[in-house]
């Protein structure tokens, strides 16, 4: 394995596919150059070095895409001047290499086809550099380790070669690089090949990369491309879809729907979507759940895979390394060598304080949406676990709040959804003790305890229920006397450990507006604070006000734009009745969405909006991102003010409105019941009517509120 030193940066635009637990990120070129990017299995990375030259040149890039789907990566590019190889030079810009690739079954397949577009034959020399370093996911983002495990001698297997790595765990890791034809010279970390080609003629390389020995053939590359294509077709068809004919705002539609399908992965307890590549393909609890949230209107099947796989992967048994409880909900779980041999703690982890209410809060949200006790049923035991947990927690704490303190060093210091270290202080910029009662948790827990009480009733288990909603309502007045800074018309980030406010205004209150817990009065008061330009960047929410202690538009949590977080306070403001902000951010989310090619990022940075500039990037934001992804769909949802009831098998319309310059939009399929119905929302005036269309013949039931 090579030790070259990798450039001192990646590329601003990285492209990425993904199937199941693996995925790859290259350069415009298709090149993996071995910093951040690399072809990763199961949280290691088998592939971390795969360069192509013309002799010793690389070629110059003409276009790169990403296939409407999300199967295909092509990158086409072309030769600079290329000295003879026994013959007469050839001049630049003749050859053209179109590069394409997807993943299936582990494996990375890439076609390259070379076209001799000059007038006389040529002879091509293609080299195929490639490493495989079988780095743990962490070791690529940054973790130091004492120690590895020994790279294994490569071993050249007629066409391909052989790279392995033994780790400290005694696994034996392994990468096979296959090639269609017998390279001219085949070496560990090298293949050259030498293409004669006629004027207009052409040749063809298939390579296959994965852990496994697989075929490069062009027949092979054809029918797994097929599959490939096929599975992504079906997974785009789960739930109702949206269309209009406004060109750019269906392609924002469209693009986030190929990137909900492409981070889904069918586990055995169903589709379950991973965060985001690069650093958090893999299942974490908080943002799948917020990502069935966000689109559970329109898709339930994807809040039911969800909840089966959290239930599954439930703590039962104390561990302060891993930050669990019984009763809590999983965090994030990782596959890799340094979760496996314990060097961090994140195999199954649970410090997420927010993501066990989450839980109870999407299955109470999923049962209203579909009516569907049975699934419930089964769930019971692991809701009622997960209220054992969260209320054995607020009694054991003075003011009767939910809060977090890691269990040991190795685990997150913040275990909100704003989890980097700096991201909860006080006033003067300090970071205050544990336990830390975040603002946002508290609603979480109001509306988990309201949900329980709702599904009990509906067991017929009165006294639970009223256990329950005694408890929502004793939180909800002891979050309005502590949290609330009269004097900010806002609600403080977070309690501390020694009971004093961090008087810190944050996005984190505007989340509070999702779960209901806020008085009417209060939440118009938040509201006017939301749309000012202290929060309102021009393009959405920042995460903290603008002249706050340790505002920052460049960071992670402190002023960033999170698309995620806009459209919950969003949905926040639609369910107070603020309904012309809620079309303000979503237009507004939709022109960052068309600087940024269609496809929102995990965040970008929160600078004002300046005339005829763009929104400004955040250098290593993940891309795609499933909450980012799904943002579109919960903003929408807040426009037309839609609920589906699926106790009653009816739809509600609160004020119904579209953003500016969508006069017509079209949602096909949408369950309702066992039946199937097809809304069409118009813009007649002021008003935007609604013509429903069931697929059964049946009355649609809708409420109309104007």
């Amino acid at each position: 394995m090579a030790d070259d030193p990798p450039p001192a940066h990646l590329p601003l635009h990285l492209h990425a596919l993904k199937r199941g637990d693996t995925f790859v990120v290259s350069e415009a070129s298709g090149d993996i150059l071995g910093v951040g990017d690399g072809l990763f299995d199961e949280d290691t990375r088998i592939l971390s070095r795969l360069r192509l030259l013309f002799g010793e040149t690389a070629p110059a890039l003409l276009a790169t895409a990403i296939s409407h789907d999300n199967v295909f990566f092509t990158a086409n590019l072309t030769n600079r001047p290329l000295p003879p190889l026994g013959g007469v030079p050839l001049p630049e810009g003749v050859i053209h290499l179109e590069r394409r690739r997807f993943l299936w079954n582990r494996h990375l397949h890439e076609r390259l086809q070379l076209t001799n577009f000059s007038t006389r034959p040529a002879v091509v020399p293609l080299v195929l550099l490639f490493d495989a370093d079988f780095r743990d996911m962490f070791e690529v983002r940054g973790s130091r380790r004492a120690e590895r495990g020994a790279p294994l001698a490569p071993v050249i297997e007629g066409r391909g070669v052989r790279l392995a790595y033994r780790g400290l765990d005694g696994v034996e890791r392994q990468t096979f690089i296959g090639f269609s034809a017998d390279p001219t010279t085949l070496a560990a970390d090298r293949a050259e090949f030498h293409f004669e080609l006629p004027p207009e003629g052409s040749a063809t390389l298939y390579l296959s990369i994965g852990p496994t020995a697989a075929v490069a053939e062009a027949k092979q590359f054809r029918a797994l491309a097929a599959r490939a294509r096929a599975s992504m077709w079906r997974e785009r068809r789960r739930g109702a879809r949206l269309a209009t004919s406004v060109r750019l705002f269906h392609a924002w539609i469209d693009r986030s729907a190929a990137d909900l399908a492409l981070l889904t992965t069918e586990l055995p307890t169903g589709p379950y979507p991973y965060a985001g590549i690069p650093w958090f393909s893999t299942t974490f609890g908080r943002d799948a759940i917020i990502t069935a949230l966000e689109t559970l209107w329109l898709d339930p099947g994807l809040a039911r895979g969800v909840l089966k796989f959290l239930a599954h992967t439930q703590a039962r048994e104390t561990s302060a390394f891993r930050d669990a409880e019984p009763g809590k909900i999983m965090h994030e779980a990782r596959k890799g060598e340094m979760t496996a041999l314990g060097e961090l703690p994140f195999g199954h982890y649970y410090g997420g304080v927010d993501t066990t209410p989450l839980f109870v809060m999407l299955a109470g949200a999923f049962a209203a949406r579909t009516g569907d006790l049975a699934f419930i049923a089964t769930l019971w035991p692991h809701l009622l676990a997960a209220m054992g947990w969260i209320e054995r927690s607020c009694d054991g704490h003075a003011a009767g709040f939910l809060a977090y303190a890691r269990g040991a060093e190795t685990g997150l210091a913040n275990q909100g959804w704003k989890d980097s270290e700096d991201s909860v202080f006080h006033a003067d910029g300090n970071f205050p003790p544990g336990p830390i009662a975040l603002v946002e948790v508290q609603g979480y827990v109001f509306a988990a305890l309201r949900a329980m009480a709702e599904l009990a009733r509906r067991r017929g288990e009165a006294t639970l229920a009223t256990g329950w909603e005694a408890r929502a309502e004793a939180l909800r007045l002891a979050v309005e006397e502590k949290f609330w800074m009269p004097e900010a018309g806002s609600y403080g980030i977070a309690v501390d450990g020694e009971g004093a406010l961090c008087r810190v205004l944050s996005s984190n209150a505007g989340q509070l507006l999702f779960s209901g817990l806020p008085a009417p009065e209060r939440a118009a008061r938040e509201a006017r604070l939301l749309t000012s330009g202290r929060f309102d960047s021009g393009w959405g929410i920042r995460t903290l006000a603008r002249g706050e202690a340790r505002f920052n538009p460049m960071s992670y949590h402190n002023g960033s734009i999170w698309p995620h977080d806009t459209a919950l306070c969003v949905a926040g403001l639609a369910r107070y009745g603020h309904a012309g902000p809620a079309l303000h951010f979503t237009e507004k989310m939709f022109e960052a969405a068309v600087h940024f090619d269609m496809r929102l990022p995990e965040l970008f940075c929160g600078f004002r909006r300046a005339p005829g500039e763009a929104p400004i990037a955040y250098p290593v934001a993940c891309l795609p991102q499933a909450w980012a992804a799904g943002a579109v769909f919960m903003l929408l949802q807040s426009c037309l003010g839609l609920t589906v009831d699926g106790w009653e098998g009816s739809i509600t319309l609160d004020h119904p409105a579209l953003p500016e310059g969508l006069d017509l939009l079209h949602l096909r399929g949408l369950a309702l019941g066992a039946d199937r119905v097809d809304l069409t929302f118009q813009r007649s005036g002021d008003r935007v009517t609604c013509l429903p269309k069931s697929r059964n013949g049946a009355p649609v039931r809708i409420t109309l509120r104007e």
